[in-house]
């Protein structure tokens, strides 16, 4: 089966920040092994031998005010190598006005959409953006119209407090394709925090324009768990529908704690019981749909 990476970065570390300057605290735990330059190269030959036949470039959290310098350094590594196939950058949807920032990315050929990371927790460590409920500023909703009007998708990233606000916004804004991070980012592994996350993901399930992508599911355990993946991936499955859920690696960020093999395998072991033609939807026909892939 050929798949699709729908969630990976490529990097310079020197133009990270937080690879870059002082070791800060991540949400994925320690990060010394990545704290160096991972080219479009090293991607290519971290997935030679598990059928990846495109991929994603998802935006890295370079300074907001490189968010064009980002595009720009991805959209060459794919003119030199044909890798990635599309792009996600970085625009601020709390700008006074976004359109100048989304006219200058427009022009870089394989920018697909954009992710501003909304997601926001009582523990500082996961916290991300500057308030739990960016999604219903004024501001940041008149920018995210915009949207729409460029044929952008956003990735929505948030965690189980801001399901309801994040579905008001699909809810508000149905023209636009969202893709859910990571599965909804389940943390709190406690029975009331998965209660949570589930009452959350049914919510957000219930927008047609939201998609899930199954990604990321060693960010809060620090190891690639085959049982871990499967029980998450099979609620966010039976929620949402093999033909709404598409796989992301979030290389090399999963690299910390594994390599690329163990880990395709167990999302394959995780979705084992579908039809052929269901799991071709999940690895390939999904993600090249939502992000226009040629």
């Amino acid at each position: 089966m050929n798949i699709i990476d729908a969630h990976h970065h490529i990097w310079s570390k020197d133009d990270l920040p937080w690879l870059a300057g002082p070791m800060l605290p991540r949400i994925f735990g320690p990060y010394e092994s990545i704290r160096r330059d991972y080219p479009v190269a090293e991607f290519i030959g971290d997935v030679t031998e598990s059928s990846v036949v495109k991929s994603v470039y998802i935006q890295a959290n370079w300074a907001p005010d490189r968010a064009e310098d980002e595009v720009a350094y991805v959209q060459k590594a794919a003119d030199e190598s044909g890798w990635p196939h599309g792009i996600v950058g970085y625009a601020d949807l709390c700008a006074d006005d976004v359109r100048p920032a989304l006219d200058r990315l427009m022009g870089y050929r394989l920018l697909r959409g954009i992710r501003m990371q909304l997601h926001w927790h009582e523990n500082e460590m996961y916290r991300f953006a500057k308030g739990p409920d960016i999604a219903d500023d004024p501001v940041f909703r008149r920018n995210f119209a915009a949207l729409a009007d460029y044929d952008l998708s956003f990735e929505l990233q948030v965690f189980a407090g801001q399901m309801e606000g994040a579905a008001r916004l699909a809810g508000d804004f149905p023209k636009t394709a969202f893709i859910l991070q990571h599965c909804g980012m389940q943390e709190d592994q406690s029975a009331e925090g998965i209660a949570k996350w589930r009452s959350g993901m049914k919510l957000l399930a219930a927008r047609p324009n939201i998609v899930a992508k199954l990604s990321g599911l060693g960010t809060f355990i620090h190891r690639n768990d085959p049982a871990h993946i499967a029980n998450i991936v099979d609620e966010t499955v039976k929620l949402f529908g093999p033909s709404r859920c598409l796989y992301g690696s979030n290389f090399p960020i999963e690299k910390i704690w594994t390599s690329y093999p163990p880990l395709i395998a167990a999302f394959r072991a995780a979705l084992a019981d579908y039809s052929p033609a269901e799991q071709t939807d999940m690895f390939h026909n999904v993600a090249a749909r939502i992000y226009r892939l040629e």
